[in-house]
């Protein structure tokens, strides 16, 4: 009976000796991405590693730049028995990482009329009473990539204080790594949802700045701008929007 032929993974196949001068410069380390070992370069983010392994990132990816919260990554390093929690595309990887991401988190939200609700603690109570389950353990905390004081925010959410949960949690990009820790299960970034949309609607202060720039969009006064942007290509608007860092 033939026998199969197995061909083998790359990490696995015998390289070519090479000379000190055709050598890459780029140093490269050992990193176990789903429980598989890789060579990736050193100076990599978690999710070039990701790609330079093989990997085709068809979820789990949205910005590539720290904004969307889409590549929530979990992570423990050699000799630490805590798990890291970050973000793929923002979190460089370490010699001996083990690594897996966590795409999403199956979370239930809460549907409602903003015009039907009131900024107080009483629609925290009816739309998400699982905050009063909170036992202050700050785990929550401990686990935001963002460095976010998560605990503070439910607090301010128990106690009705509106603007502090919306301040609190401004920059939460909803990757999920708190509802992961927590263990009173709550979705702390819905909270979070909520507490900003109740303070836009009803608690913001009156902007002169946005009030006269609106009127200058509605006026026309960028139109013709406008027009030049819809006019280029794709590379075009890439550079245009790459250079605003050179400037």
């Amino acid at each position: 009976m033939a026998k199969a032929k197995v061909k083998k993974a790359p990490s696995q196949r015998k390289s070519p000796k090479k000379s000190s001068q055709s050598r890459s410069p780029n140093p490269m380390i050992t990193v176990h991405i789903m429980g598989r070992a890789y060579s990736v370069p050193a100076e990599a983010t978690i999710m070039g590693a990701i790609e330079h392994a093989g990997y085709q990132i068809v979820r789990g990816a949205g910005c590539r730049e720290g904004f969307c919260g889409a590549c929530a990554t979990v992570y423990r390093l050699p000799g630490d028995y805590k798990l890291a929690m970050g973000l793929a595309c923002t979190t460089l990887v370490q010699d001996g990482m083990s690594l897996a991401q966590i795409p999403s988190f199956p979370a239930e939200k809460a549907i409602y009329d903003i015009e039907e609700l009131t900024p107080d603690v009483a629609t925290m109570a009816k739309l998400y009473p699982v905050i009063f389950r909170c036992v202050e353990c700050n785990t929550c905390t401990k686990a935001c990539v963002q460095g976010l004081l998560v605990m503070d925010y439910i607090q301010a959410a128990k106690r009705g204080d509106i603007e502090m949960l919306m301040d609190l949690s401004f920059d939460c990009v909803s990757c999920g790594m708190c509802v992961l820790r927590c263990p009173a299960e709550i979705t702390h970034y819905n909270v979070g949802v909520l507490g900003r949309r109740l303070f836009g609607r009803y608690l913001r202060k009156e902007s002169p700045e946005l009030v006269k720039r609106i009127g200058e969009i509605s006026g026309g006064n960028y139109d013709a701008e406008y027009e030049v942007l819809l006019a280029m290509s794709h590379d075009e608007l890439k550079k245009r929007y790459y250079d605003r860092d050179m400037e």
